[in-house]
């Protein structure tokens, strides 16, 4: 066990290393407790750089226009709860893909959320600016598989 804890220490610094990480997690939650838990399953895991955190859609749309102004730093990844209340994750989605395509090009989208309406699911297929939907709250094992699925990279935990 000792050697496989090393090993996956040594995977994690050679992932960073070799420009396999994800520099950039937006986590968009209006609720601060589940922004909280999830920035520090995040910045537990050795894949991702940096966090960043917002509580509505609004202050994420605001965020990725000082992107497009070189004012922030892009996101690789934006995890987006769907039910926030002014702007829902629907409606950010909307507004997301109104964006500068150079802004938004390359940003993986994962809908994060508690809920188990199928409806939501099949929204989220339908949609094209959404790459998956995985159910609150996040962990290591989850975002190992995100890490897998959509950046091709085996994740590793510090």
């Amino acid at each position: 066990m000792f050697m496989s804890n090393k090993f996956s220490s040594f995977e994690g610094n050679w992932n960073y290393f070799m420009g396999k990480s994800i520099n950039c997690v937006l986590l968009i939650d209006d609720d601060k407790a589940t922004n909280f838990f999830n920035e520090r399953v995040v910045t537990r895991h050795d894949s991702f750089n940096r966090v960043n955190t917002v509580q509505s859609g609004k202050a994420a749309l605001e965020y990725l226009l000082e992107v497009e102004n070189q004012e922030a730093t892009k996101p690789d990844l934006i995890f987006l709860d769907i039910n926030m209340p002014a702007m829902n994750g629907w409606e950010f989605l909307t507004e997301f893909s109104k964006l500068n395509k150079d802004t938004i090009q390359g940003i993986k989208v994962i809908l994060l959320s508690t809920s188990s309406n199928p409806d939501d699911v099949r929204e989220s297929i339908k949609n094209h600016s959404v790459d998956d939907f995985i159910n609150k709250p996040l962990s290591l094992g989850l975002l190992d598989d995100v890490l897998e699925k959509h950046f091709s990279m085996k994740g590793s935990i510090v």
